[in-house]
Protein backbone atom coordinates (compact mmCIF):
# COMPACT_ATOMS: atom_id res chain seq x y z
CA UNK A 1 0.00 0.00 0.00
CA UNK A 2 1.41 3.36 -1.03
CA UNK A 3 2.35 5.81 1.75
CA UNK A 4 0.16 8.92 1.94
CA UNK A 5 1.59 12.00 0.33
CA UNK A 6 1.83 14.90 2.93
CA UNK A 7 2.36 18.47 1.82
CA UNK A 8 5.79 19.75 2.82
CA UNK A 9 4.33 22.59 4.90
CA UNK A 10 2.22 20.12 6.96
CA UNK A 11 5.20 17.85 7.62
CA UNK A 12 7.27 20.83 8.76
CA UNK A 13 4.49 22.09 11.06
CA UNK A 14 4.03 18.64 12.64
CA UNK A 15 7.77 18.30 13.29
CA UNK A 16 7.95 21.71 14.95
CA UNK A 17 4.94 20.95 17.15
CA UNK A 18 6.44 17.64 18.28
CA UNK A 19 9.75 19.22 19.21
CA UNK A 20 7.97 22.06 21.09
CA UNK A 21 5.82 19.67 23.13
CA UNK A 22 8.81 17.45 23.91
CA UNK A 23 10.89 20.36 25.14
CA UNK A 24 7.93 21.81 27.09
CA UNK A 25 7.15 18.52 28.84
CA UNK A 26 10.80 17.94 29.65
CA UNK A 27 10.78 21.23 31.52
CA UNK A 28 7.31 20.90 33.00
CA UNK A 29 7.57 17.33 34.33
CA UNK A 30 10.25 18.06 36.94
CA UNK A 31 8.27 21.10 37.98
CA UNK A 32 5.08 19.07 38.39
CA UNK A 33 6.91 16.36 40.32
CA UNK A 34 8.49 18.93 42.58
CA UNK A 35 5.16 20.62 43.24
CA UNK A 36 3.44 17.32 44.11
CA UNK A 37 6.27 16.32 46.43
CA UNK A 38 6.11 19.71 48.13
CA UNK A 39 2.35 19.41 48.67
CA UNK A 40 2.73 15.90 50.08
CA UNK A 41 5.51 17.05 52.38
CA UNK A 42 3.43 19.99 53.63
CA UNK A 43 0.43 17.74 54.28
CA UNK A 44 2.59 15.26 56.19
CA UNK A 45 4.10 18.08 58.21
CA UNK A 46 0.64 19.45 59.07
CA UNK A 47 -0.57 16.02 60.09
CA UNK A 48 2.54 15.47 62.20
CA UNK A 49 2.15 18.85 63.87
CA UNK A 50 -1.52 18.16 64.60
CA UNK A 51 -0.68 14.77 66.07
CA UNK A 52 2.11 16.26 68.13
CA UNK A 53 -0.10 19.07 69.36
CA UNK A 54 -2.95 16.70 70.23
CA UNK A 55 -0.66 14.19 71.91
CA UNK A 56 1.11 16.95 73.78
CA UNK A 57 -2.15 18.18 75.26
CA UNK A 58 -3.70 14.82 76.10
CA UNK A 59 -3.92 14.04 79.83
CA UNK A 60 -0.97 12.11 81.31
CA UNK A 61 -0.73 8.51 80.16
CA UNK A 62 1.22 5.43 81.28
CA UNK A 63 3.39 3.57 78.75
CA UNK A 64 1.43 1.31 76.45
CA UNK A 65 1.98 -1.82 74.40
CA UNK A 66 1.38 -2.22 70.66
CA UNK A 67 -2.19 -3.14 69.64
CA UNK A 68 -3.63 -3.59 73.17
CA UNK A 69 -2.40 -0.23 74.48
CA UNK A 70 -3.02 -0.08 78.25
CA UNK A 71 -5.51 -2.96 78.46
CA UNK A 72 -3.05 -5.13 80.35
CA UNK A 73 -2.99 -2.61 83.19
CA UNK A 74 -6.68 -2.97 84.07
CA UNK A 75 -6.26 -6.25 85.93
CA UNK A 76 -9.10 -8.29 87.44
CA UNK A 77 -10.35 -5.38 89.55
CA UNK A 78 -10.21 -2.36 87.20
CA UNK A 79 -11.53 0.15 89.76
CA UNK A 80 -8.59 -0.64 92.06
CA UNK A 81 -6.00 -0.79 89.25
CA UNK A 82 -7.19 2.53 87.81
CA UNK A 83 -7.07 4.12 91.27
CA UNK A 84 -3.43 3.06 91.73
CA UNK A 85 -2.42 4.42 88.32
CA UNK A 86 -4.22 7.70 89.08
CA UNK A 87 -2.22 8.07 92.29
CA UNK A 88 0.89 8.31 90.09
CA UNK A 89 -0.47 10.24 87.08
CA UNK A 90 -3.18 12.44 88.55
CA UNK A 91 -6.99 12.62 88.73
CA UNK A 92 -7.45 12.82 84.95
CA UNK A 93 -5.44 10.42 82.80
CA UNK A 94 -5.53 9.09 79.27
CA UNK A 95 -5.44 5.38 78.39
CA UNK A 96 -5.42 3.73 75.01
CA UNK A 97 -7.59 0.67 75.60
CA UNK A 98 -7.27 -1.35 72.41
CA UNK A 99 -8.78 0.81 69.69
CA UNK A 100 -10.62 3.05 72.17
CA UNK A 101 -9.17 6.36 73.43
CA UNK A 102 -10.22 6.61 77.08
CA UNK A 103 -10.06 9.21 79.83
CA UNK A 104 -10.33 8.13 83.49
CA UNK A 105 -11.57 10.56 86.16
CA UNK A 106 -10.58 9.94 89.80
CA UNK A 107 -11.30 13.12 91.77
CA UNK A 108 -14.30 15.22 92.74
CA UNK A 109 -12.93 18.32 91.00
CA UNK A 110 -12.40 16.53 87.69
CA UNK A 111 -15.77 14.77 88.00
CA UNK A 112 -17.43 18.16 88.34
CA UNK A 113 -15.73 19.33 85.14
CA UNK A 114 -17.08 16.33 83.24
CA UNK A 115 -20.53 15.98 84.81
CA UNK A 116 -21.44 19.63 85.29
CA UNK A 117 -19.20 22.15 83.50
CA UNK A 118 -19.03 20.09 80.29
CA UNK A 119 -22.00 17.82 80.96
CA UNK A 120 -23.52 18.20 77.48
CA UNK A 121 -20.23 17.42 75.73
CA UNK A 122 -19.97 14.15 77.71
CA UNK A 123 -23.66 13.25 77.60
CA UNK A 124 -23.58 10.29 75.22
CA UNK A 125 -22.81 6.60 75.72
CA UNK A 126 -20.47 4.30 73.80
CA UNK A 127 -22.38 1.64 71.89
CA UNK A 128 -21.06 -1.38 73.72
CA UNK A 129 -21.57 -4.72 72.04
CA UNK A 130 -23.11 -6.19 75.19
CA UNK A 131 -25.55 -3.31 75.58
CA UNK A 132 -26.70 -3.61 71.97
CA UNK A 133 -27.53 -7.27 72.54
CA UNK A 134 -29.17 -7.03 75.95
CA UNK A 135 -31.00 -3.72 75.58
CA UNK A 136 -32.63 -4.13 72.19
CA UNK A 137 -30.02 -2.13 70.31
CA UNK A 138 -29.47 0.32 73.17
CA UNK A 139 -33.06 1.59 73.34
CA UNK A 140 -33.09 1.63 77.14
CA UNK A 141 -32.38 4.74 79.21
CA UNK A 142 -28.92 3.89 80.55
CA UNK A 143 -27.16 2.97 77.29
CA UNK A 144 -29.15 4.95 74.75
CA UNK A 145 -26.90 7.47 72.93
CA UNK A 146 -27.60 11.15 73.47
CA UNK A 147 -30.35 12.39 71.18
CA UNK A 148 -34.10 12.84 70.73
CA UNK A 149 -35.01 9.24 71.65
CA UNK A 150 -32.99 9.30 74.88
CA UNK A 151 -34.50 12.65 75.90
CA UNK A 152 -37.99 11.24 75.23
CA UNK A 153 -37.64 8.05 77.29
CA UNK A 154 -35.82 9.85 80.08
CA UNK A 155 -38.68 12.34 80.32
CA UNK A 156 -41.16 9.45 80.51
CA UNK A 157 -39.10 7.87 83.25
CA UNK A 158 -38.73 11.02 85.36
CA UNK A 159 -42.26 12.39 84.94
CA UNK A 160 -44.32 9.21 84.64
CA UNK A 161 -42.52 6.19 86.08
CA UNK A 162 -40.17 7.32 88.87
CA UNK A 163 -41.49 10.70 89.98
CA UNK A 164 -41.54 11.41 93.72
CA UNK A 165 -45.32 11.00 93.76
CA UNK A 166 -45.13 7.65 91.97
CA UNK A 167 -42.40 6.37 94.30
CA UNK A 168 -44.48 7.39 97.32
CA UNK A 169 -47.48 5.50 95.92
CA UNK A 170 -45.47 2.27 96.22
CA UNK A 171 -44.87 2.80 99.94
CA UNK A 172 -47.29 0.01 100.85
CA UNK A 173 -45.16 -2.43 98.81
CA UNK A 174 -41.99 -1.50 100.70
CA UNK A 175 -43.75 -1.78 104.06
CA UNK A 176 -45.21 -5.20 103.21
CA UNK A 177 -41.90 -6.52 101.89
CA UNK A 178 -39.99 -5.25 104.93
CA UNK A 179 -42.53 -7.10 107.13
CA UNK A 180 -41.98 -10.25 105.11
CA UNK A 181 -38.21 -9.83 105.46
CA UNK A 182 -38.60 -9.61 109.24
CA UNK A 183 -40.74 -12.77 109.32
CA UNK A 184 -38.15 -14.68 107.33
CA UNK A 185 -35.46 -13.59 109.77
CA UNK A 186 -37.62 -14.34 112.82
CA UNK A 187 -38.27 -17.87 111.56
CA UNK A 188 -34.55 -18.57 111.88
CA UNK A 189 -33.74 -16.61 115.01
CA UNK A 190 -31.12 -17.91 117.44
CA UNK A 191 -29.33 -19.80 114.69
CA UNK A 192 -27.09 -18.60 111.84
CA UNK A 193 -28.98 -17.25 108.83
CA UNK A 194 -27.85 -16.25 105.35
CA UNK A 195 -28.76 -12.57 105.54
CA UNK A 196 -27.39 -11.86 102.06
CA UNK A 197 -29.93 -14.20 100.48
CA UNK A 198 -32.82 -12.68 102.42
CA UNK A 199 -31.75 -9.14 101.49
CA UNK A 200 -31.60 -10.23 97.84
CA UNK A 201 -35.17 -11.56 98.05
CA UNK A 202 -36.35 -8.30 99.65
CA UNK A 203 -34.75 -6.07 96.99
CA UNK A 204 -36.04 -8.30 94.21
CA UNK A 205 -39.61 -8.45 95.55
CA UNK A 206 -39.90 -4.68 96.08
CA UNK A 207 -38.68 -4.00 92.56
CA UNK A 208 -40.73 -6.72 90.86
CA UNK A 209 -43.96 -5.75 92.59
CA UNK A 210 -43.52 -2.05 91.76
CA UNK A 211 -42.44 -2.67 88.15
CA UNK A 212 -44.21 -5.89 87.19
CA UNK A 213 -47.07 -6.15 89.66
CA UNK A 214 -46.16 -9.47 91.25
CA UNK A 215 -43.48 -10.96 93.41
CA UNK A 216 -41.48 -13.92 92.22
CA UNK A 217 -40.09 -15.32 95.45
CA UNK A 218 -43.26 -17.22 96.30
CA UNK A 219 -44.17 -20.59 94.79
CA UNK A 220 -40.68 -21.27 93.44
CA UNK A 221 -40.95 -18.65 90.68
CA UNK A 222 -37.67 -17.07 91.77
CA UNK A 223 -35.79 -20.31 91.24
CA UNK A 224 -37.83 -21.26 88.17
CA UNK A 225 -36.80 -18.13 86.31
CA UNK A 226 -33.27 -18.29 87.73
CA UNK A 227 -33.34 -14.60 88.67
CA UNK A 228 -30.12 -14.69 90.64
CA UNK A 229 -28.09 -16.35 87.90
CA UNK A 230 -29.65 -14.01 85.31
CA UNK A 231 -28.67 -10.95 87.32
CA UNK A 232 -25.17 -12.22 87.99
CA UNK A 233 -24.64 -12.95 84.29
CA UNK A 234 -26.08 -9.54 83.37
CA UNK A 235 -23.78 -7.57 85.68
CA UNK A 236 -20.73 -9.53 84.51
CA UNK A 237 -21.53 -9.13 80.81
CA UNK A 238 -22.11 -5.40 81.22
CA UNK A 239 -19.05 -4.74 83.34
CA UNK A 240 -17.77 -2.44 80.61
CA UNK A 241 -14.38 -4.18 80.42
CA UNK A 242 -15.08 -6.98 77.94
CA UNK A 243 -12.05 -7.35 75.67
CA UNK A 244 -14.21 -7.18 72.54
CA UNK A 245 -15.64 -3.78 73.51
CA UNK A 246 -12.17 -2.27 73.10
CA UNK A 247 -11.85 -3.54 69.52
CA UNK A 248 -15.15 -2.40 67.95
CA UNK A 249 -13.85 -2.97 64.41
CA UNK A 250 -13.21 -6.65 65.17
CA UNK A 251 -16.55 -8.12 66.23
CA UNK A 252 -15.24 -11.64 65.64
CA UNK A 253 -13.44 -11.29 69.01
CA UNK A 254 -16.80 -11.71 70.76
CA UNK A 255 -17.29 -14.97 68.93
CA UNK A 256 -13.82 -16.28 69.74
CA UNK A 257 -14.12 -15.48 73.45
CA UNK A 258 -17.60 -17.03 73.78
CA UNK A 259 -18.97 -13.61 74.76
CA UNK A 260 -21.51 -13.57 71.94
CA UNK A 261 -22.96 -16.95 72.91
CA UNK A 262 -23.35 -15.85 76.55
CA UNK A 263 -25.05 -12.65 75.41
CA UNK A 264 -27.45 -14.58 73.18
CA UNK A 265 -28.39 -16.95 76.00
CA UNK A 266 -28.87 -14.20 78.59
CA UNK A 267 -30.87 -12.04 76.18
CA UNK A 268 -33.13 -14.95 75.33
CA UNK A 269 -33.82 -15.67 79.00
CA UNK A 270 -34.69 -12.06 79.76
CA UNK A 271 -36.74 -11.67 76.58
CA UNK A 272 -38.80 -14.82 77.27
CA UNK A 273 -39.44 -13.62 80.80
CA UNK A 274 -40.56 -10.17 79.66
CA UNK A 275 -42.74 -11.66 76.92
CA UNK A 276 -44.54 -13.66 79.60
CA UNK A 277 -45.20 -10.71 81.94
CA UNK A 278 -46.28 -8.46 79.04
CA UNK A 279 -48.80 -11.09 77.90
CA UNK A 280 -50.13 -11.28 81.45
CA UNK A 281 -50.56 -7.51 81.58
CA UNK A 282 -52.30 -7.39 78.18
CA UNK A 283 -54.71 -10.19 79.09
CA UNK A 284 -58.21 -8.59 79.12
CA UNK A 285 -59.28 -10.97 81.91
CA UNK A 286 -56.39 -9.98 84.17
CA UNK A 287 -57.42 -8.98 87.68
CA UNK A 288 -56.02 -5.49 88.11
CA UNK A 289 -57.95 -4.02 91.01
CA UNK A 290 -54.91 -2.74 92.92
CA UNK A 291 -52.37 -0.03 92.16
CA UNK A 292 -51.06 0.10 88.63
CA UNK A 293 -47.45 -1.02 88.27
CA UNK A 294 -44.79 0.61 86.13
CA UNK A 295 -45.33 -1.85 83.27
CA UNK A 296 -49.03 -0.85 83.21
CA UNK A 297 -48.04 2.77 82.72
CA UNK A 298 -45.47 1.88 80.04
CA UNK A 299 -48.00 -0.17 78.09
CA UNK A 300 -50.53 2.67 78.33
CA UNK A 301 -47.95 5.10 76.96
CA UNK A 302 -47.14 2.67 74.17
CA UNK A 303 -50.82 2.05 73.34
CA UNK A 304 -51.81 5.71 73.31
CA UNK A 305 -48.80 6.48 71.19
CA UNK A 306 -46.92 9.73 71.03
CA UNK A 307 -46.78 12.16 68.19
CA UNK A 308 -43.28 12.98 69.41
CA UNK A 309 -41.86 9.44 69.29
CA UNK A 310 -43.96 6.25 69.72
CA UNK A 311 -42.55 3.39 71.78
CA UNK A 312 -42.30 -0.13 70.36
CA UNK A 313 -42.76 -3.24 72.49
CA UNK A 314 -39.00 -3.80 72.33
CA UNK A 315 -38.48 -0.28 73.70
CA UNK A 316 -40.79 -1.16 76.59
CA UNK A 317 -38.82 -4.34 77.33
CA UNK A 318 -35.52 -2.44 77.17
CA UNK A 319 -36.75 0.06 79.80
CA UNK A 320 -38.04 -2.83 81.94
CA UNK A 321 -34.60 -4.44 81.94
CA UNK A 322 -33.10 -1.12 83.06
CA UNK A 323 -35.31 -1.04 86.11
CA UNK A 324 -35.40 -4.74 86.87
CA UNK A 325 -31.70 -5.44 86.68
CA UNK A 326 -30.27 -2.15 87.94
CA UNK A 327 -32.83 -1.54 90.69
CA UNK A 328 -32.63 -5.00 92.23
CA UNK A 329 -28.87 -5.44 92.24
CA UNK A 330 -27.90 -2.01 93.54
CA UNK A 331 -30.32 -1.97 96.51
CA UNK A 332 -29.22 -5.44 97.54
CA UNK A 333 -25.51 -4.55 97.33
CA UNK A 334 -25.90 -1.44 99.50
CA UNK A 335 -27.86 -3.35 102.17
CA UNK A 336 -25.45 -6.28 102.13
CA UNK A 337 -22.33 -4.11 102.45
CA UNK A 338 -24.11 -1.92 104.99
CA UNK A 339 -24.99 -4.77 107.36
CA UNK A 340 -21.47 -6.16 106.91
CA UNK A 341 -19.87 -2.85 107.94
CA UNK A 342 -22.22 -2.48 110.92
CA UNK A 343 -21.49 -6.03 112.11
CA UNK A 344 -17.78 -5.18 111.91
CA UNK A 345 -18.32 -1.87 113.74
CA UNK A 346 -20.65 -2.67 116.68
CA UNK A 347 -20.31 0.79 118.30
CA UNK A 348 -21.62 2.44 115.16
CA UNK A 349 -24.45 -0.09 114.96
CA UNK A 350 -25.48 0.55 118.57
CA UNK A 351 -25.51 4.31 117.99
CA UNK A 352 -27.74 3.91 114.92
CA UNK A 353 -30.03 1.53 116.82
CA UNK A 354 -30.30 3.95 119.74
CA UNK A 355 -31.41 6.77 117.44
CA UNK A 356 -34.06 4.62 115.76
CA UNK A 357 -35.42 3.10 118.98
CA UNK A 358 -35.52 6.48 120.68
CA UNK A 359 -37.63 7.91 117.83
CA UNK A 360 -39.90 4.92 117.18
CA UNK A 361 -40.26 3.89 120.82
CA UNK A 362 -42.49 0.91 121.59
CA UNK A 363 -43.90 0.91 118.07
CA UNK A 364 -42.54 -2.15 116.27
CA UNK A 365 -42.84 -0.76 112.74
CA UNK A 366 -40.63 1.96 111.29
CA UNK A 367 -42.68 4.20 108.99
CA UNK A 368 -41.41 6.03 105.95
CA UNK A 369 -42.28 9.37 107.52
CA UNK A 370 -39.83 8.48 110.32
CA UNK A 371 -36.90 8.38 107.91
CA UNK A 372 -36.26 12.16 107.52
CA UNK A 373 -35.75 12.37 111.31
CA UNK A 374 -33.10 9.62 111.44
CA UNK A 375 -30.05 11.81 110.84
CA UNK A 376 -27.40 9.39 112.05
CA UNK A 377 -28.90 6.56 109.97
CA UNK A 378 -28.63 8.80 106.92
CA UNK A 379 -24.97 9.44 107.79
CA UNK A 380 -24.43 5.67 107.98
CA UNK A 381 -25.99 5.17 104.55
CA UNK A 382 -23.86 7.94 103.03
CA UNK A 383 -20.76 6.25 104.43
CA UNK A 384 -21.85 2.95 102.89
CA UNK A 385 -22.25 4.69 99.53
CA UNK A 386 -18.82 6.32 99.90
CA UNK A 387 -16.88 3.13 100.64
CA UNK A 388 -19.03 0.70 98.65
CA UNK A 389 -20.68 2.42 95.68
CA UNK A 390 -22.84 -0.26 94.02
CA UNK A 391 -21.43 0.74 90.60
CA UNK A 392 -17.71 1.37 91.29
CA UNK A 393 -16.93 2.77 87.83
CA UNK A 394 -20.00 4.57 86.53
CA UNK A 395 -21.46 3.48 83.21
CA UNK A 396 -19.03 4.97 80.67
CA UNK A 397 -19.79 8.22 78.91
CA UNK A 398 -18.64 9.28 75.46
CA UNK A 399 -17.72 12.77 74.31
CA UNK A 400 -19.74 14.15 71.40
CA UNK A 401 -17.33 17.01 70.65
CA UNK A 402 -13.78 18.14 71.36
CA UNK A 403 -13.39 19.47 74.89
CA UNK A 404 -10.54 21.19 76.72
CA UNK A 405 -10.26 20.59 80.48
CA UNK A 406 -7.43 22.08 82.54
CA UNK A 407 -5.45 22.66 79.35
CA UNK A 408 -5.82 19.07 78.15
CA UNK A 409 -7.57 18.29 74.89
CA UNK A 410 -10.13 15.47 74.92
CA UNK A 411 -11.22 14.64 71.36
CA UNK A 412 -14.75 13.70 70.35
CA UNK A 413 -15.61 9.98 70.56
CA UNK A 414 -13.41 9.54 73.64
CA UNK A 415 -14.73 7.09 76.23
CA UNK A 416 -14.85 8.44 79.79
CA UNK A 417 -14.73 6.33 82.96
CA UNK A 418 -15.58 8.00 86.27
CA UNK A 419 -14.09 5.94 89.09
CA UNK A 420 -16.43 6.77 91.99
CA UNK A 421 -14.76 4.05 94.06
CA UNK A 422 -11.51 6.03 93.84
CA UNK A 423 -13.28 9.36 94.44
CA UNK A 424 -14.76 7.95 97.65
CA UNK A 425 -11.26 7.09 98.84
CA UNK A 426 -9.50 10.27 97.70
CA UNK A 427 -7.46 11.70 100.62
CA UNK A 428 -7.90 15.16 99.07
CA UNK A 429 -11.62 14.92 99.89
CA UNK A 430 -11.76 12.60 102.89
CA UNK A 431 -9.86 12.27 106.16
CA UNK A 432 -8.90 8.64 106.91
CA UNK A 433 -10.65 7.53 103.71
CA UNK A 434 -10.27 3.77 104.34
CA UNK A 435 -12.06 3.95 107.70
CA UNK A 436 -15.81 3.34 108.01
CA UNK A 437 -16.81 6.46 109.92
CA UNK A 438 -20.35 7.90 109.52
CA UNK A 439 -19.41 10.75 111.87
CA UNK A 440 -17.79 12.50 108.90
CA UNK A 441 -21.32 13.18 107.57
CA UNK A 442 -22.84 14.36 110.87
CA UNK A 443 -23.52 18.07 110.42
CA UNK A 444 -22.24 17.89 106.83
CA UNK A 445 -24.30 19.11 103.87
CA UNK A 446 -22.70 16.56 101.50
CA UNK A 447 -25.33 14.30 99.94
CA UNK A 448 -25.50 11.66 97.22
CA UNK A 449 -28.08 13.37 94.99
CA UNK A 450 -25.62 14.57 92.34
CA UNK A 451 -24.74 18.05 93.61
CA UNK A 452 -21.72 17.05 95.68
CA UNK A 453 -19.08 15.42 93.51
CA UNK A 454 -17.22 13.81 96.39
CA UNK A 455 -20.13 11.34 96.69
CA UNK A 456 -21.54 10.04 93.40
CA UNK A 457 -23.12 6.58 93.81
CA UNK A 458 -25.96 7.58 91.46
CA UNK A 459 -23.89 9.73 89.10
CA UNK A 460 -24.78 13.33 88.28
CA UNK A 461 -25.86 15.62 85.46
CA UNK A 462 -27.91 14.56 82.47
CA UNK A 463 -26.83 10.96 82.88
CA UNK A 464 -27.54 10.76 86.61
CA UNK A 465 -29.66 7.78 87.69
CA UNK A 466 -33.40 8.69 87.56
CA UNK A 467 -34.15 5.95 90.12
CA UNK A 468 -32.34 7.65 92.99
CA UNK A 469 -35.49 8.34 95.04
CA UNK A 470 -36.80 4.79 94.63
CA UNK A 471 -33.43 3.24 95.49
CA UNK A 472 -32.71 5.46 98.51
CA UNK A 473 -36.03 4.87 100.29
CA UNK A 474 -35.88 1.12 99.57
CA UNK A 475 -32.52 0.95 101.36
CA UNK A 476 -33.31 3.37 104.20
CA UNK A 477 -36.56 1.70 105.28
CA UNK A 478 -35.12 -1.83 105.29
CA UNK A 479 -31.95 -0.86 107.16
CA UNK A 480 -33.87 1.14 109.77
CA UNK A 481 -36.28 -1.75 110.39
CA UNK A 482 -33.49 -4.36 110.63
CA UNK A 483 -31.67 -2.28 113.23
CA UNK A 484 -34.87 -1.53 115.16
CA UNK A 485 -36.22 -5.10 115.31
CA UNK A 486 -33.07 -7.14 115.97
CA UNK A 487 -29.72 -7.17 117.67
CA UNK A 488 -27.05 -8.67 115.42
CA UNK A 489 -23.88 -10.67 115.97
CA UNK A 490 -21.64 -13.10 114.13
CA UNK A 491 -22.02 -16.88 114.63
CA UNK A 492 -20.08 -18.47 117.53
CA UNK A 493 -16.38 -18.75 116.75
CA UNK A 494 -16.49 -16.17 113.93
CA UNK A 495 -14.87 -12.75 114.34
CA UNK A 496 -15.01 -9.65 112.17
CA UNK A 497 -11.49 -10.30 110.91
CA UNK A 498 -12.67 -13.67 109.55
CA UNK A 499 -15.22 -12.14 107.14
CA UNK A 500 -14.44 -12.44 103.44
CA UNK A 501 -14.73 -8.93 101.98
CA UNK A 502 -13.66 -9.86 98.46
CA UNK A 503 -15.52 -7.92 95.77
CA UNK A 504 -16.90 -9.32 92.53
CA UNK A 505 -16.28 -6.69 89.86
CA UNK A 506 -18.84 -6.08 87.15
CA UNK A 507 -21.16 -3.23 86.27
CA UNK A 508 -22.03 -3.54 89.97
CA UNK A 509 -19.87 -4.66 92.90
CA UNK A 510 -21.37 -7.28 95.28
CA UNK A 511 -19.38 -9.28 97.81
CA UNK A 512 -18.35 -12.73 96.67
CA UNK A 513 -19.29 -14.30 100.03
CA UNK A 514 -22.67 -14.24 101.77
CA UNK A 515 -23.09 -12.61 105.17
CA UNK A 516 -23.96 -15.25 107.79
CA UNK A 517 -25.22 -13.76 111.08
CA UNK A 518 -27.34 -14.45 114.14
CA UNK A 519 -30.36 -12.21 114.86
CA UNK A 520 -31.89 -11.70 118.31
CA UNK A 521 -35.42 -10.19 118.33
CA UNK A 522 -35.92 -7.02 120.35
CA UNK A 523 -39.70 -7.51 120.65
CA UNK A 524 -41.46 -10.51 122.15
Amino acid sequence: MAEPIWPDWLTLWFTERTLYLQLTMEGLFPCLVGTVLLIVALLKMKLLLNRTRTKGYLPPSPPKLPIIGNLHQLGKMPHISLCKIAQKLGPMMFLQLGEVPTVVISSAAMAKKVMKTHDLAFSSRPQLYSAKWLFYNCTNIVFSPYGAYWRHVRKICILELLSTKRVQSYGFIREEEVSRLLRRIADSCSKPINLSKLLGLYANDVLCRAVLGRNFSEGGDYDMHGFQSMLEEYQELLGGFSIGDFFPSKEFVHLLTGHKRRLQNTFKRFDNFFEQVVREHLDPERNNEGEKDILDFLLEIQKNGSSEMPLTLDNVKAILLDMFAAGTDTSFIVLDWGMTELIMNPKIMKKAQAEIRRLVGERQVVLENDLPKLHYLKAVIKEIFRLHPPVPVLVPRESIQDVTIEGYNIPAKTRVFINVWAIGRDPESWKNPETFDPERFVGSTIDFKGQDFELLPFGAGRRGCPGITFGAVTVELALAQLLHSFDWKLPPGVEAKDLDLTEAFGISMPKTSDLIVVAKPCFA
